[in-house]
């Protein structure tokens, strides 16, 4: 009987790895494969891992493309930071695209494996605050649940004492409309970013005429895509914790949806907002 399967190895695809670096060596498959340790027999604890695990690497890439895109703007190279700030917002619409797979647990499914959680928390994500810090979302009291970890709160500490990536978008802007700093107002470098008057009139000068600042334009619509992405991963968010628990307290010891519905209210880039409402 003639075996007509299709035989890779005939269309000069190499199968023998035994000398040379295969697919599961290059990404290190058997180590990522082997960090989901379950801490309950519950069936839906493998998700709820895989959901963040997944979610904290994507985190990471967006971290790797907000530090090149905040070092391209500085160095004025645009169209390659504008390619880094477009993917962001793909991989915001990643992240939101799994909350429709852990939405599929109901709260009898949680509740299997809760407690296994102790008090561990997403609000304890060093690589989202990192994400928060970079764009501008500063508040140094959420430093605290990172002070057992001496390298990670450094980090984030050191953040916090360097320009924002929104700090460098407001130079630009001013150093493109004015020719100079001298205007500039004193950005806090470690609270959450208020609205300027004054930032807030520049953007209005650069989209009442588009054609003349179009690379300023671009870049603020870059950041409103973003945002856009990210303000729909935080309802996501909030959507998902109140039916899965209700408006019972976090396991981290927040309020749950009360504390994810006053980050609903959080502007990263306000003056893009707001300038809407007077063109």
């Amino acid at each position: 009987m003639t075996d007509n399967a299709f035989d890779p190895a005939k269309d000069g695809a190499q199968t023998d790895f035994s000398k040379s670096m295969s697919y599961g060596d290059y990404l290190r498959i058997d180590t990522v494969l082997s960090q989901q340790h379950c801490l309950s027999d519950a069936h839906d604890e493998m998700l709820f891992i895989i959901q963040h695990q997944t979610s904290e690497l994507w985190m990471k890439q967006a971290l790797h493309e907000l530090s090149a895109a905040r070092l391209a703007l500085q160095e004025n190279r645009m169209p390659a930071m504008f390619k880094m700030l477009a993917r962001v917002s793909r991989i915001f619409e990643q992240l939101n695209n799994a909350w429709d797979v852990l939405r599929t647990m109901t709260p009898a499914d949680y509740t299997t494996f809760r407690e296994a959680l102790g008090p561990s928390s997403g609000f304890q994500s060093y690589q989202y605050r990192q994400i928060e810090y970079i764009l501008g979302n500063r508040n140094r009291n959420m430093l605290g649940p990172h002070a057992h970890v001496l390298d990670i709160h450094q980090m984030l500490t050191d953040e916090l004492a360097r320009p924002s990536f929104y700090d460098e978008v407001v130079a630009k802007l001013f150093l493109t409309l004015d020719g100079t700093l001298d205007h500039m107002p004193t950005l806090q470098r470690d609270t959450p970013h208020e609205p300027h008057p004054d930032i807030q009139a520049r953007w209005k000068q650069v989209y009442e005429d588009i054609d003349t600042h179009w690379t300023l334009y671009e870049l603020g619509e870059k950041l409103m895509d973003l945002e856009d992405y990210f303000r729909r991963w935080r309802f996501n968010h909030v959507t998902t914790v109140e039916r899965v628990i209700g408006f019972k307290r976090g396991t981290g010891g927040t309020s749950g949806v009360h504390y994810l519905r006053k980050m609903l209210e959080v502007e990263l880039f306000p003056e893009l907002w707001n300038v809407r409402g007077e063109l």
